[in-house]
């Protein structure tokens, strides 16, 4: 009888784990691309912000960031009782007055150049009894405004308005407040701090840009009373 023969065991070789292996090369590979796709995205942005920004100036909804010649703002003329110049000695700030109305949608309106500030024609004359109501560019999206310090004025700190004719006046910050854009006081905003003294009020834009706008999401108010 033929002898049983045990059947020999093969041994089962493993195969090396692909995926292991090239793992560390394809996380490499991926961050690379997601690198590549997000400066993609953020270059496109750029450039959709900068076209927005470019229309919205030829429209007359963003402010010229042009600087005026020096010339240009000596010979600036205006009616002799009408805001020429606002100067901030502390901000180391001269410019232009503009005189601005309200615009279509009820809002008051603002310089039409970083550089300048405007006088809102609802507001008193420098000298009058009341307010006379000035706002200004904080910024725009290159460079700074003529508003740009503001914030920091604190009480005590000089403001002076040149008018048309040359007189000066001169005032004495009280205060300087911020808003929420949504909830300004305007009946402060309108109106003298002190009622027995003529005022100045100025305004500007602060806080964070509002996601698909030009707009900021607070405001900058400095009360000051003539001295």
């Amino acid at each position: 009888m033929p002898k049983k023969t045990k059947a020999k065991s093969k041994k089962k070789v493993e195969k090396p784990n692909i995926w292991v292996a090239y793992a560390p090369r394809l996380l490499l590979g991926l961050s690379v691309v997601l690198m590549v796709i997000g400066l993609g995205l953020a270059f496109h942005q750029q450039r959709q912000n900068a076209q927005a920004v470019k229309k919205a100036i030829a429209a007359g909804i963003a402010p010229s960031t042009v600087k005026p010649p020096q010339k240009q703002v000596d010979n600036y003329v205006v009616a002799p009782d009408m805001p020429r110049y606002l100067t901030i000695p502390k901000l180391s700030v001269k410019a232009r007055v503009q005189a601005v109305g309200l615009t279509k949608d009820g809002q008051i309106g603002s310089p039409a150049n970083v550089y300048d500030t405007a006088w809102y024609n609802g507001s008193s004359k420098p000298g009058q009894p009341g307010v006379a109501l000035i706002d200004g560019h904080v910024s725009s999206w290159t460079t700074k405004g003529v508003f740009y310090g503001i914030g920091t004025l604190t009480p005590g700190d000089s403001i002076q308005i040149e008018r048309g004719d040359g007189t000066v006046f001169n005032y004495s910050v009280v205060k300087t407040q911020t808003y929420d854009a949504s909830n300004v006081d305007m009946t402060a905003l309108l109106n003298p701090i002190d009622p027995s003294k003529s005022g100045l009020n100025l305004i500007t834009c602060a806080g964070d840009v509002i996601k698909g706008t030009n707009d900021f999401d607070k405001r900058v108010v400095v009360f000051a009373t003539q001295t």
